[in-house]
């Protein structure tokens, strides 16, 4: 190919991290123990209450028993601040709610009352919101008015689902003259509702019910009429919904109750069927990592979200971690990302962290939606999108090896009827590093804005800028004879021949239109261009004695290269029934162009060995030659699929799609005299799962999927490669304890990939496809709250990856940088009332079992246990953490691609940060 120089990969089967002495066994089993011991001991613990949800969406229904309600005076009225709710009523000698009644399990929390659902219902005057609680005489209240916004800030109570996870209520236009009604948390003890008037400022009262506080919104006509006579008792309403007045029909008021997410269990994704699915609903194993723990770890890059993780681990680079490069998921390496489903960056390209809400990992073949991918599976960034609500957020952040951050992110309406919102993201980030003369600078930029076409239309536009100045960026080390790695401050390097300048931009849109509340279409278009403006490396390539690093090339001379892919897609959701049987139904086409056009590159020999003990970096500039013309390469595709998620029933579910695609590929070096080689493929990835849930907690599942990557070149007969597959045969339990607050996914799977390329031993120029490897293991994942305030995410796998089937290869040779045993646990504690509310401690383990550092299987990175810790204080909007990585200082590797070409762990690192949010 004509860009080898820079999709040269000796590292391609060949990844590992490690550098401590081998402790490996008695660790996992320590590890998978304690987890048991975790879940054995979680089961026992007792249930609380329960919401019900459908697909997300609470529907309202009308309070049909006695009310026994009291009204009271307006809220724009009274005296503010109130020192109770209570004193909103009137009163009465046998009150309601009393204050001094006790709190039965699972009503108040400490100082903090759950309001564990919020409803929508109509009246004949307008609509009342009802915030569900039993003690909402004990919340304080005050009230305020911005404009057309009638704002009320109940103190003392927090917006938490029954399962823990905070959430946040929102009705577009439920009446005439009201525009939106929102319900959140604006800290850790304070809900807001905002009632947004659509010429006037809207008119609210408050009453005290069984069912909790009720705000009675009237629209613009009725609050002009002659006020009522207060009624101490109403009548029930109407049996029948459709006698039930509503300016929107007979039809009852919807909400949507958006997840804002500040748990550690996320109930939902899309990334396993491009459909909004209740992870116990989809048999495959996915897991999630949220924005809360990306937050409490203060992780710096995609490499250390992903952590948590089982079954994934790094890959080495001569990039040494700056860019998104690529990950082992089950045993196979895939490079490069998605981002919020669609194709996104490849190994040169960045991924800021600051813009991502959630990471979504795949597990096993995804081509079935997804198109060309490895069989391992894939990762899929969530970004942060705008928000209805007004949001500020100014951070800085500090640290070891003269690590600093500045960042804002804001967001909010751009128009009083919510149809235009905006989201502003921007960071800059500089670093010196452990190693000498190593320094990073990356600047983020990215805004985005919806546009709310209507109540069934919705416009996402994005852009995204980021750029990476590596002067010189971090050098792979050395393994030496004895086992130890070169020195940490120690560059293996030239570092005046190092430089690495990347800018990756990401831009598009996605529309969805819903034909009605069954059926949508949706549009997306997503570039990502990423611009290697300057890539010079200059490392060895040998070592000599454990004294001298050999066999330097160097590459670059300010040489450049591109990588651009642009994508498209159209799909149409809907629901319907066949009888008794519910289907959601997907079928979409997509299409993608990869475009590599690279500049002609240079190369030298002309470097002499590098001293370990006495290193001389003063060399002069060598003389380069030109290693390969300019060129061109194009890859082509397009992808139909189609997918139905059958449910027979409440406990018998089924997953089934297939999809084909078309690829052409096209590689043109110029001034050669060659003509452009051309390739086309094609391939079909079905997939099928069944699920069965005997109860509301567990779900049992099997399932079936294959995957694919189009082969390049030809054998020595002229015949095309066929592309590798990927085959993957699944089993788990999916299940959830503690009324959904903890959730477990336990999973075997036997995967396998074929029709690998190898050397043909009749003619070495050329290869043979006969290879096979297979990896096969066991997963857990657990994610949520123990109790209150307690959060944890842990994982274990069991990784047996090997060379099944090669004619130079051995039989039975480890992938490299695959661990056997993999193991995690990062858990905080909160407290929750007091003086020292807000307080709070996060510890982490990460354990890494031994590795191979290459495919031949020719040396070794030991296994090794990294400690991290936080300490942090939250109260309202203010913030502030250290997060200590590497807490014993241990030196370990991350992963390998040559004796060479280690890619080190860094060590004691201390980050420092402070944020507003407001």
């Amino acid at each position: 190919m004509a860009i080898n120089k820079y999709l040269h990969k000796p590292w391609n089967q060949n990844c590992v991290g490690s550098g401590m002495k081998s402790r490996q066994f008695n660790i996992s089993l320590w590890l998978a123990a304690t987890l048991v011991g975790m879940i054995g001991t979680l089961v026992t613990q007792v249930a609380s209450a329960e919401v019900k949800f459908e697909n997300n969406t609470q529907k309202a229904s009308l309070l049909k028993e006695k009310r026994g309600h009291r009204k009271i005076r307006q809220l724009s009225k009274l005296e503010i601040p109130l020192s109770s709710a209570q004193h909103l009523l009137v009163q009465s000698p046998t009150p309601i709610n009393p204050p001094s009644a006790p709190a039965s399990q699972g009503e108040k929390q400490g100082d903090i009352i759950p309001i564990t659902g919020v409803k929508a219902n109509p009246t004949d005057k307008g609509v009342e919101v009802i915030l569900e609680t039993p003690v909402g005489t004990q919340l304080q209240v005050t009230n305020r008015s911005a404009g057309n916004n009638f704002i009320v800030d109940v103190s003392g109570g927090q917006l938490r689902l029954t399962d823990g996870n905070a959430f946040t209520f929102r009705s577009d236009k439920p009446v005439a003259g009201i525009t939106q009604v929102t319900v959140t948390n604006i800290d850790a003890n304070t809900v807001r509702v905002t009632v947004v008037g659509e010429k006037a400022l809207p008119t609210v009262e408050l009453f005290d019910d069984d069912a909790g506080l009720v705000f009675a919104v009237a629209t613009t006509a009725t609050a002009m009429q002659p006020p009522q006579t207060p009624q101490t008792e109403e009548k029930p309403a109407p049996s029948t919904p459709q006698q039930t007045p509503s300016t929107q029909g007979d039809e009852p008021i919807e909400l949507v109750v958006t997840g804002e997410q500040d748990g550690y269990s996320v109930p939902n994704s899309s990334t396993a069927t491009r459909t909004d699915t209740p992870l116990r609903d989809i048999p495959q194993s996915i897991q999630v990592v949220p924005r809360q723990v990306l937050e409490d770890r203060n992780v710096r890059s995609l490499d250390q979200a992903i952590e948590t993780v089982s079954g994934v681990v790094q890959t080495a680079s001569t990039f040494a971690g700056e860019l998104s490069g690529g990950k082992i998921i089950r045993g196979f390496l895939q490079y490069g990302n998605f981002r919020n489903g669609f194709q996104d960056v490849g190994y040169f390209g960045l991924t800021p962290i600051g813009t991502i809400e959630q990471v979504e990992v795949l597990k096993g073949p995804a081509s079935v939606l997804f198109g060309q991918v490895e069989p391992g599976g894939i990762i899929n960034i969530i970004t942060r999108q705008p928000l209805s609500q007004p949001y500020y957020n100014l951070a800085f952040e500090a640290g070891s090896y003269g690590f600093y951050q500045p960042s804002i992110d804001l967001s909010g309406p751009l128009t009083k009827d919510n149809t235009l919102l905006y989201r502003f993201i921007a960071s800059y980030q500089g670093a010196k590093s452990y190693q000498d003369f190593a320094n990073t600078e990356q600047t983020t930029i990215a805004p985005s804005i919806t546009l709310n076409l209507g109540d069934r239309t919705s416009l996402n536009l994005y852009y995204e800028y980021a750029h990476l100045l590596a002067n010189p960026p971090n050098a792979p080390i050395a393994l030496l004879s004895n086992g130890s790695f070169t020195p940490r401050s120690f560059y293996t390097g030239y570092p005046d021949l190092n430089l690495l300048e990347v800018t990756t931009q990401k831009f598009g849109y996605t529309l969805n239109h819903k034909f009605s509340d069954n059926w949508q279409i949706r549009n997306n278009i997503a570039i990502s261009l990423d611009d290697i403006k300057r890539d010079n490396r200059a490392y060895a390539g040998g070592l000599e004695g454990d004294r001298f690093l050999t066999g330097f090339t160097v590459y670059g001379e300010d040489s450049g290269y591109e990588f651009n892919n642009y994508f498209g897609q159209i799909d149409l959701l809907g629901k319907f029934n066949t009888g008794s049987i519910t289907h959601q139904l997907l079928v979409g086409f997509d299409a993608n162009r990869l475009v590599v056009p690279s500049e002609p590159g240079v190369f030298s020999n002309d470097v002499p060995p590098l001293n370990l003990f006495n290193p001389n970096y003063n060399v002069p500039r060598p003389n380069f030659e030109f290693s390969f013309q300019a060129s061109i390469g194009t890859t082509q595709s397009y992808g139909v699929y189609l997918q139905d998620q059958v449910a027979f029933s409440n406990s018998l579910k089924l997953l089934i799609g297939g999809r084909y695609d078309w690829i052409s590929s096209e590689n043109n070096t110029f001034g050669d005299g060659i003509d452009p080689v051309v390739e086309n493929n094609g391939a079909f990835s079905p997939r099928i799962g069944l699920l069965y849930q005997p109860n509301n907690t567990v779900s049992l599942y099997a399932s079936y999927s294959r995957s694919f990557v189009p082969t390049g070149g030809r054998s020595a007969n002229g015949e095309l490669f066929e592309p590798t597959r990927g085959t993957q045969y699944e089993v788990g339990v999916k299940t959830d304890f503690l009324d959904g607050k903890l959730s477990t996914t336990l999973a075997a799977y036997h995967l396998t990939k074929t029709n690998i390329t190898t050397t043909d031993p009749n003619n070495p120029q050329f290869s043979i496809q006969i290879g096979e490897q297979r990896s096969q293991g066991i997963e857990l994942d657990i994610a949520g709250e123990i109790f209150q305030g307690l959060k944890v995410i842990a994982s274990y796998a069991y990784t047996n990856a090997q060379v099944t089937e090669d004619n130079i290869t051995p039989v039975g040779n480890r992938l490299s940088n695959v661990p056997e045993n993999q193991a995690s646990l990062w858990t905080t504690y909160t407290i929750q009332t007091g003086d020292l509310e807000g307080l709070g401690f996060g510890l982490g383990l990460f354990y890494v079992g031994e590795r191979e550092g290459d495919l031949d299987n020719s040396f070794q990175l030991d296994d090794y246990l990294r400690t991290d810790a936080a300490i942090y204080y939250r109260r309202g909007g203010f913030k502030s953490a250290i997060n200590i990585r590497n807490l014993f200082d241990i030196d370990y590797a991350d992963a390998s691609y040559s004796r060479v070409g280690i890619n080190r762990g860094d060590p004691l690192t201390i980050v420092g940060s402070i944020s507003w949010e407001f």
